[in-house]
């Protein structure tokens, strides 16, 4: 007999992706707002920007993955 229950593996997957996927999209977004100085003051926006890019790329990741992880029986 077959389970018919969804795995719910496959969202997740595509939700890290797209998160990692924006992070570096944020960061890569800083470093251009740095090298052609948008706005003003553009080393500490851009470097904002870079910030929350690495955290989004590094650190959400893992903490959504702990929240998703089956408990151990």
């Amino acid at each position: 007999m077959t389970d018919l229950t969804p795995d719910p593996a496959r969202p997740r997957f595509v939700i890290l992706a797209l998160i990692r996927l924006g992070g570096v999209l944020i960061a890569f977004l800083g470093i251009v707002v740095i090298a052609r100085r948008w706005v003003e003051p553009a080393e500490i926006v851009g470097g904002a920007m870079i910030l929350v890019g690495a955290i989004d790329v590094m650190v959400v990741p893992a903490i959504l993955a702990r929240q998703w992880r089956t408990p151990r029986p």
